[in-house]
């Protein structure tokens, strides 16, 4: 019997378990099975798996997080091993998992993830195992695909919340700053800006100044609008400087740890322009939750399209949104590159045509 291996890596999304669902209940009619590797690609390295039938991918659809767990730490090419002085080493176990996919009897693995995770799969893939992928991430930043699923439940979240910040922020005569995710692209804090009505929104795409930011600031209070909202990207950086580190973790597929700058600008706001200021850093709610019915939908045609691919021998390759269409390309066309906003695009030209400064 023929069998699909399901793992989701790097951190978590709403959506997994709608992909999770999706391709389980693809692949089953055809006579294949289904096993979850557990956290990762460490399930596929030690070999820890669930079944994955009927019964285990039952009411799944709305939850979020992923029923088969995730790291973003594990990767079988500099696997982390203590030695006996209980000090991290990085090893390759990648034939490990080559390996395991063969005692398993895994005949594709769908690896369900972000650049790092779709990383990991494409060398793999060098390496000769049969993999495909679908793309994962809150942060919208994959060139491959024009949405990742995922990305609509954060924007939802982070405009919520500016929604909320606004009636405060009005009430106190205050300087609302909102701290949101993306690392080094600006996708979550632009759209989400703009839906929630930001008048100030820093993105890693674009180098501000703070002098362009008391400006705006100042000149809404002249108007009469004696607050603001200011939404800060982790990733953004002032003209000249380098982007807020908050700490580093060693083996991570992605070890830089952005946060800090909502602080960090506040701090100057509140110097430069005298008014009050308070900050907000959403974190880790733009991730968690249940997905709205937008990404419901693309994670459930992301994972019949990911199964599809399996099913009909396409190994190599990601399913991408492009378009209206769900198509394939390379997991080497996945990973070449991050897709990030474009100063000049239509999205920042809109933004500022209705008066949105981003600080330059």
């Amino acid at each position: 019997m023929k069998k699909l291996a399901i793992l989701t890596g790097g951190g978590d999304c709403p959506g997994l378990n709608a992909v999770i669902r999706a391709a389980v209940k693809t692949i089953l009619p055809h006579g294949w099975q289904a096993i979850g590797l557990v956290n990762g690609f460490s399930g596929l390295v030690e070999g820890n798996y669930r079944e994955l039938d009927g019964t285990a991918i039952s009411g799944i659809l709305h939850r979020g997080g992923t029923i088969l767990g995730t790291n973003n730490r594990d990767n079988p090419f500099e696997y982390p091993v203590k030695d006996g002085n209980g000090v991290i080493q990085y090893i390759d176990r990648s034939d490990e998992a080559l390996a395991n996919m063969e005692r398993l009897g895994i005949t594709c693995l769908l690896a369900i993830g972000g650049d790092g995770t779709l990383a990991i799969a494409r060398d793999l893939a060098k390496k000769g195992a049969n993999v495909v992928g679908v793309p994962k991430t809150i942060d919208n930043d994959l060139a491959a695909t024009d949405k990742t699923f995922g990305f609509d439940t954060a924007v939802d979240v982070a405009t919520d919340a500016l929604d909320r910040l606004h009636t405060t922020a009005e009430s106190h005569h205050r300087v609302m700053v909102l701290e949101l995710m993306g690392r080094y692209a600006g996708w979550i804090s632009l759209v989400s800006g703009m839906a929630g009505g930001a008048d100030v929104i820093l993105i890693p795409e674009i180098d501000w100044q703070l002098e362009n930011v008391k400006e705006t600031i100042l000149k809404r209070k002249a108007a009469g609008k004696a607050f603001s909202l200011v939404v800060v990207a982790e990733g953004a950086k002032a003209s000249g400087g380098d982007m807020v580190v908050k700490e580093r973790i060693e083996g991570s597929s992605d070890p830089i740890r952005l946060g800090g700058i909502g602080a960090y600008v506040g701090k100057l706001i509140e110097e430069a322009t005298g008014m009050e200021t308070r900050v907000t850093t959403l974190g880790h709610i733009q991730r968690g939750g249940s997905p709205i019915p937008s990404d419901r939908l693309l994670a459930t045609r992301y994972g019949v399209a990911g199964a599809t691919l399996a099913l009909n021998g396409q190994y190599g390759k990601m399913a991408a949104l492009q378009g209206d269409k769900i198509t394939a390309v390379t997991l080497e066309e996945a990973t070449h590159r991050l897709k990030t906003v474009d100063p000049a695009g239509e999205l920042v030209q809109s933004a500022k045509a209705i008066g949105i400064s981003f600080g330059d």
